[in-house]
């Protein structure tokens, strides 16, 4: 009886010499122990609510690149209005500049000829560097009046040589950028003939 008691403790002591140190493995073991004591119906809970996490996740990524998609379109207008804004006043003040050159033009031509010709070379020039931006004169006169390109200032008299709703005289010459009105033309146009038919005075059967 003795030595049966005896050799018992050293065989059941030999698997207690090889157990594994260390926390992590009991760790996961605890964790695993963790879900595997948790009800089917919770574990299904939570598989849930992490995909609807992550929908949530992913719907909020689609928005934000949708507005950050939106936001460069909207900065690229803006960029272009501003570029658009500025060119249109630098352009109107070269027509200001090309105005005052034809009046020049105008009324100088009998007074010196050697700066007429000067003006006139300035003139050219500015013309040509206006059309390669896309600016070009609109060809008003003997033109049919037309309120997109024409802005109407006074009537003129009908003639044998001008037909009635066109373009007598041409006051201050518009311009077209590319396809666009950059200035409307400012003319006189021809009236009809009613217009200028004289009304009968009335004073033939006064009595005296």
């Amino acid at each position: 009886m003795t030595r049966e008691y005896s050799e018992r403790p050293e065989a059941e002591g030999a698997p207690e010499s090889v157990a594994p140190e260390g926390g992590a493995p009991e760790a996961s073991a605890a964790e695993a122990d963790d879900l595997s004591g948790l009800p089917v119906e919770e574990l299904r809970r939570r598989v849930r609510e992490a995909q609807e996490e992550a929908q949530r996740n992913w719907q909020h990524f689609l928005h934000s690149a949708a507005d950050l998609e939106n936001y460069k379109k909207q900065a690229a207008r803006d960029r272009q209005d501003a570029v658009e804004r500025t060119r249109r006043q630098m352009l109107g003040f070269v027509l200001g500049v090309v105005d005052n050159l034809e009046r020049a033009l105008a009324f100088g031509e009998a007074q010196a000829q050697a700066l007429v010709e000067g003006l006139r070379m300035t003139h050219r020039q500015i013309l040509d560097q206006l059309a390669a931006i896309g600016v070009r004169p609109i060809d008003a006169v003997g033109k049919p009046f037309d309120p997109r390109l024409h802005e109407a200032v006074g009537v003129a008299a009908p003639g044998a040589a001008q037909a009635p709703g066109t373009v007598a005289v041409e006051v201050l010459r518009g311009y077209l950028l590319n396809d666009d009105v950059l200035r409307p033309a400012r003319v006189t146009v021809v009236a009809e003939h009613a217009e200028h038919r004289q009304e009968p005075s009335g004073d033939g059967g006064a009595e005296r």
